[in-house]
């Protein structure tokens, strides 16, 4: 008798199931159970595809590729439908895919399935179909906890913690490959100590997860008698958990095995098409969840030590003086970016002053990425070098701007989209340097695109101090960087930062500043530290870490913070000095623009002045003063303007100096004159004003009184004597 008969007689047909071709061959059965002729046919997979229920359909495909990933037998319940969609009958398949490459021909048989009985168990189609939808859920639950572990130990937690439909096991283990070694990346379900033999492990030894990496195919021990049959050697080492059945599953990743996965159990389990399929299914969502969070990791460590490797240290404290820095990264993973601070020690032979000069230096190279943090690295080395030379500040920042230049343009890196793309166009940066005298609290400033730095005064007004300044860094391979000198007096604290500081938040420079200002002038008590974390704080909320560690939240720019005071230094017995809030700015022949500036910074100065009448003489007197120079002189004129006392009974005195001997003299203007008046205006709003010359040019001055102190002098003001 011939092998189709037998199959025939009993309602089992033969297929062939070509994958690279796309074509399914069906023996005469086979086709009358698919609800086509009774004939040898080759169709098209489509056409098989669609005498399939939709839904055992999805079986179909999972388990088909389950059984090609393991080489083992495909086995699957399917139903059987008419053109108008109706159920004809419900067959079973059994099939062994055959590789050839990367495809596969699966030849097996269909058989039909008899009908259950009513009153059966097999005739209540709600477990099956309650068991699918439990393991459905049960994957999208694993799937989505999974997908949010961001570290190793996460992973682990989650894969422990994971409860199968019907088959839970109540031991886990995590393998590893480290060169040619077998490890344990976690367990769950043991004592302390117990992977102590298979923590490394060689993988040419005869244990199931060293032969599951090796092979790439999964192993399944449903007794102890078949684990100890395959694997006799390791067997004692498993025996003593008293486990009844294991699964040995890879962990493969892009086509590469990175380890194992071991389920134990303390009941039998067969392990089905279906409950393989849940294991595998498992396991390529822990793998895909390890080598993700392996990446974080091994990112979060290479982004700690560049910042470890980059970021300062403040070094030695300084005598008379007490500094704070804060370094906060943008968010985005990378703990590093284009925002740095330094402070460098400088060489006393310049100025052939003693030693204790030091430089304090803030920037901001473009962008946030790992070449903006290069860039920043080569640039800071840079900036230490030229300075650690004894030069100016201007000519450190000129020889920084020149060397920054030469980098990015000659860096080799094409540009693909020929547009002058971000992330290869040339790079520029912003920087502030200032050389600080501690012994006299001078300070010359270098200025290259950076926003100007802020004093906070003796009594807590907080002024932005205008410096020269010249272009970013790095724009032109030769430019000019002006010098200011600044001079930092007892209790004032000078700040500066870049502009992640300032503008996060949608905030523009003026915006932000109002929103900062507040924080510096209600700051209390001397705590440096203190007030760095308030000012960080009002941009990004309550800090995590209280020195220069990022905050847990979301950042749009780095920030980089540093904060100089000036100690004040009073003998035993001695009354401390009155407080004083001064500001000084100097105003060149070819920048009367910047009469607005310092109109500006004397309202700034007078911002809680009890008489506001008397603040707008002030801005009034200072811009005939500084004009009159402008006009009638060839040099620049420098404002000194200084506020003295407690409030409500100050007194202001406003000096502008010029290096020409020609004295002012009164002058008698007509109705249609333009100038002249500017004499009379003081004679008129002034509380006092005057003339003295100096040995290189003279100082015009006047002083007004707060109410309280009017026909008052102040005992605190040499002035008054």
């Amino acid at each position: 008798m011939r092998t189709e008969d037998v199959l025939a007689a009993i309602a089992t047909g033969l297929w062939r199931w070509d994958n690279a071709a796309g074509t399914v061959t069906l023996d005469a059965e086979a086709a009358r159970l698919l609800g086509l002729p009774a004939q040898q046919a080759t169709l098209s997979e489509a056409a098989v595809r669609s005498r399939f229920h939709p839904v055992d359909w999805n079986e179909v495909d999972g388990i088909v590729n389950l059984a090609v990933a393991e080489g083992t037998l495909a086995e699957v319940r399917l139903r059987i439908m008419d053109e108008s969609g109706r159920v004809l009958r419900t067959v079973r398949s059994r099939s062994k895919p055959i590789m050839n490459g990367e495809d596969y021909v699966l030849i097996g048989t269909i058989q039909e399935v008899a009908e259950p009985q009513p009153g059966t168990t097999a005739a209540h189609p709600s477990i099956t179909g309650d068991w699918r939808r439990s393991r459905e859920a049960f994957l999208l639950d694993a799937g989505r906890a999974l997908a949010e572990a961001r570290s190793t130990s996460e992973v682990l937690r989650v894969a422990a913690s994971l409860s199968m439909p019907g088959f839970s096991p109540d031991g886990l283990a995590v393998f590893g490959v480290a060169g040619e070694r077998l490890t344990i990346i976690g367990h769950h379900g043991h004592n302390p100590g117990d992977d102590g033999p298979f923590t490394d492990m060689a993988l040419d030894m005869d244990y199931p997860a060293a032969d599951v990496v090796r092979t790439g195919r999964a192993i399944y021990l449903p007794t102890p008698q078949e684990y100890r049959r395959r694997f006799p050697t390791t067997w004692p080492l498993a025996q003593r958990f008293d486990r009844q059945s294991w699964a040995f599953v890879p962990l493969i990743v892009a086509g590469r095995t990175i380890g194992a996965w071991m389920a134990a159990f303390k009941h039998p389990v067969a392990f089905t098409p279906d409950e393989r399929s849940v294991l595998t299914t498992v396991a390529r969502m822990l793998a895909q969840a390890l080598a993700r969070a392996g990446e974080a990791e091994s990112e979060r460590e290479l982004s700690l030590g560049l910042q470890r490797s980059m970021m300062p240290t403040l070094g030695p404290e300084i005598p008379g003086m007490t500094i704070a820095a804060r370094y906060v990264p943008t968010g985005g993973g990378l703990q590093v970016g284009g925002d740095w601070y330094d402070m460098i020690p400088l060489p006393g032979s310049r100025t052939g002053a003693g030693g204790g000069r030091f430089a304090l230096v803030i920037g901001d190279v473009q962008g946030h990425d790992v070449r903006a943090a290069g860039l920043m690295g080569q640039l800071r080395i840079a900036l230490r070098a030229y300075a650690s030379e004894g030069h100016s500040p201007d000519a450190v920042l000129s020889r920084a701007s020149r060397f920054l230049y030469g980098i990015t343009e000659s860096d080799g890196v094409p540009d693909p989209y020929g547009d002058g793309h971000e992330d290869y166009a040339p790079r520029f940066a912003t920087c502030l340097y200032i050389e600080v005298d501690p012994a006299t609290g001078t300070l010359d400033v270098a200025r290259a695109g950076h926003p100007d730095p802020v004093i906070r005064t003796a009594d807590g007004t907080a002024l932005i101090r205008p410096t020269a300044g010249g272009l970013p860094l790095g724009i032109e391979a030769d430019s000019d960087y002006p010098t200011t000198r600044l001079v930092l007096d007892p209790a004032e604290t000078i700040m500066i930062c870049t502009d992640g500081l300032i503008e996060t938040g949608g905030h523009d420079m003026a915006s932000g500043w109002t929103r900062l200002r507040p924080v510096l002038e209600t700051h209390t008590g001397d705590s440096l530290e203190q007030l760095a974390d308030e000012l960080v704080q009002a941009v990004h909320g309550p800090s995590s870490h209280h020195t220069t560690g990022p905050l847990v939240d979301r950042r749009e720019d780095d920030i980089a913070l540093l904060l100089l005071r000036r100690n004040v230094t009073v003998g035993a017995g001695a009354v401390p000095p009155a407080p004083v809030r001064r500001t000084a700015l100097t105003i060149a022949q070819a920048e009367p623009e910047r009469i607005a500036g310092a109109r500006r910074q004397l309202r700034e100065l007078l911002h809680d002045w009890t008489d506001e009448e008397q603040i707008d003489s002030a801005v009034l007197m200072i811009s005939e003063m500084i004009t009159n120079v402008l006009v009638h002189t060839d040099g620049d004129a420098l404002l000194v303007a200084e506020a003295r006392g407690p409030l409500g009974t100050r007194r202001l005195r406003v000096e502008v100096a010029d290096a020409s001997d020609e004295l002012p003299h009164r002058r008698r203007p007509g109705e249609m004159a333009s100038s002249g008046r500017g004499l009379i205006l003081m004679e008129m709003l002034a509380d006092a004003w005057g003339v003295d010359p100096r040995g290189d040019g003279k100082s015009i001055w006047f002083e007004l009184y707060e109410p309280g102190a009017a026909g008052s002098s102040d005992p605190a003001d040499p002035s008054s004597e």
